[in-house]
């Protein structure tokens, strides 16, 4: 059975340990994006190096690596909500949330449906603009060494387009982070998961 585990990058070096300790000796094929790691019983953890590509190729440049302080920023755009945030050393330092009223579904026909999705889309454009006007705010002068997004891919590529952000695009990593409408707590959460490495766990047979 293969299952994924998120590990915070603190706790990665005595996961990795404990993982031997309960699996028997382990080998590791270290690899620029992915470090495979084969126990003697049969067990692996497959762990995908974040904000790669890994340069020193050994568990101990893995470790080094997670725990390197990154200026991270973050930034989640939905219809109805938007967050940027920037994270050091896993501490959020500078943030905005705010939301829109964006209306939902229509049953109606005609022209009364065509003024509902006119009217929806100038909603979402202002949604989008206010979320812009944020990441330029907040994210565009924070000297970031990654950005992770989130939320809705559509309206983070609208955002992204800005010419302003021109520079914030050729940072963007994944992972891309699934969220609800974003408040505070959302943002927050989103920056440990953004931060958090990905552990592809086979048992064995």
């Amino acid at each position: 059975m293969t299952r994924i585990v998120s590990v915070a990058p603190e706790r990665l070096d005595r996961w990795l340990t404990g993982f031997g300790e309960r699996h028997g000796g382990t080998s590791y094929e270290v690899g620029a994006e992915r470090v495979v790691v084969s126990a003697e019983d049969g067990a692996i953890a497959e762990v995908v190096v974040p904000f790669g590509p890994l340069t020193d190729l050994t568990r101990e440049g893995l470790v080094a690596h997670v725990l390197k302080d990154r200026r991270l920023g973050l930034l989640l755009v939905r219809r109805g909500g938007y967050g940027a945030g920037v994270f050091v050393g896993g501490k959020l330092t500078d943030s905005k949330v705010g939301s829109r009223h964006v209306q939902g579904t229509t049953k109606a026909g005609g022209w009364s449906q065509q003024r509902f999705a006119r009217r929806r889309d100038n909603q979402a454009r202002e949604a989008f603009a206010a979320a812009t006007e944020v990441a330029v705010r907040i994210l565009a002068p924070a000297r970031l060494d990654v950005l992770v997004t989130g939320g809705d891919r559509k309206a983070i590529d609208t955002v992204l387009e800005d010419p302003r952000l021109k520079d914030l695009r050729e940072l963007v990593r994944p992972p891309f982070l699934g969220v609800a409408d974003p408040k505070q707590k959302v943002l927050e959460q989103a920056g440990a998961d953004a931060r958090a490495i990905r552990i592809e766990l086979t048992d064995p047979e």
